[in-house]
């Protein structure tokens, strides 16, 4: 049975209208939230080589690290889901964004590989309560008009943490090792957590729920039964596995011969998520405007258009064809992750979380399957499975271009 609590009513003329003191708030306050977010789960990736040389693993084993939190968040996502449901998305993301910051500041001093894939699965389970949470308070909070560009500059604070991040964990670690760089990036999500909760406008169009495993079956069943949710879900774990599969073994072979980059200037190529910030904004906007199912289509065809430049030899086309990918991986992200909210009616939560649970699989367990391409056919082989994962997303996007937008 689900209970809802009446307190606070959830009408049109309680949106966040853009323009307005509010909007720019809740704006800046997303943008943090998705900085944060992006740079503790993913300032592990350019410490990848640092962790096969000291720990004495493979590729394969050393993208664990990613893996483990990644995993962990998504198999998380779904209870808090529903814990924001009850006591409010503002708790939840607050709390989330602290707890996951302690953890990665904690996970600097701890001894041997095993106990860091731990933490890094405790950090994951914490930062679950932000994701899913955000795109939920973004559709309940922010005027339908707005909802795109709104959701867009939560996901393009989210491209510039993950740059910021691990370029800011390369050079660190550079002077003071991979644990002063974990420890810096701790601190850094401790101060953007502050920002977080000073700049978030209170909930105006929060409705409380009380869940039971009755009223959860129903809401998936209920969510599952749709078929263009299901597609979008499917469609984000293509994605996100292609993705993180490029950016997670870029760095292994532009540090090998003929490019011989070292570590640092490899982390340099993280700045092209200045692209997918800016891409993931305008895209988002244009999209929630035009049509999500008319346009939806077209970043994933970039995607794999940037894929293949990267098969070739020639370093600045694969820096070409990472740029291509970013771009168009978060402008498609953005146009999904708003359409999942706006099709889901009163359970933006619960699609949420559904969404994100099958985009973070796709990074946990696609970008784990990527490092055995890698490890068997070099470079070459991490195309032809990214590419393959990204021709299956192309079809998934034609097809929805007969379905609805809303």
């Amino acid at each position: 049975m689900i209970q809802r609590s009446h307190a606070v009513a959830d009408t049109p003329a309680d949106r966040i209208a853009r323009g307005t003191a509010d909007y720019r708030r809740i704006t800046r306050a997303l943008f943090i939230a998705g900085f944060a977010t992006f740079g503790l789960l993913y300032d592990v990736q350019p410490l990848l080589p640092y962790f096969t040389s000291r720990f004495h693993i493979g590729a394969a084993n050393s993208s664990l690290a990613v893996s483990m939190a990644t995993g962990a968040m998504a198999l998380s996502f779904f209870p808090a889901g529903i814990l924001s449901d009850r006591v409010g998305r503002l708790r939840v993301m607050t709390v989330s964004l602290f707890a996951s910051a302690l953890l990665t500041a904690i996970s600097s001093v701890l001894p041997g590989w095993h106990l860091l894939l731990v933490m890094r699965a405790s950090t994951g389970i914490a930062l679950a309560g932000v994701p899913s949470v955000a795109m939920a308070y973004v559709t309940e909070e922010v005027e339908l008009p707005s909802v795109g560009a709104a959701m867009g500059l939560y996901i393009g604070g989210s491209a510039i943490g993950g740059m910021t991040g691990r370029l800011g964990m390369t050079l660190v670690a550079e002077h003071f090792g991979w644990r002063g760089a974990m420890g810096a990036m701790g601190l850094v999500g401790l101060g953007a957590a502050l920002l977080f909760h000073l700049y978030a406008p209170p909930s105006r169009a929060f409705t409380a729920v009380r869940h039971d495993i009755g009223s959860v079956l129903s809401t998936i069943g209920r969510l599952l039964g749709d078929p263009v949710q299901r597609l979008l879900y499917l469609e984000g774990f293509l994605l996100m596995g292609a993705f993180v599969s490029i950016y997670n073994y870029a760095g292994f072979r532009l540090q090998a011969a003929p490019y011989g980059l070292s570590q640092s200037t490899v982390s340099c190529i993280f700045l092209l998520y200045i692209l997918g910030s800016i891409s993931s904004a305008w895209f988002g906007g244009l999209a929630g405007r035009v049509g999500r199912e008319r346009l939806f289509w077209l970043p994933v065809m970039g995607l794999i258009a940037g894929i293949a430049l990267t098969a070739a030899s020639s370093l600045t086309v694969i820096v070409l064809g990472i740029a291509a990918v970013t771009a168009a991986f978060f402008a498609a992200h953005s146009t999904a992750s708003g359409w999942v909210g706006h099709r889901a009616g009163r359970d933006k939560a619960q699609a949420a979380s559904l969404y994100l649970l099958f985009y973070y699989l796709g990074s946990s367990i696609l970008g784990s399957v990527g490092g055995f391409a890698w490890t068997v056919g070099a470079w070459p082989g991490v195309t032809l499975f990214t590419g393959g994962l990204v021709a299956g997303a192309i079809v998934i996007a034609l097809s929805l271009r007969g379905s609805t937008g809303r």
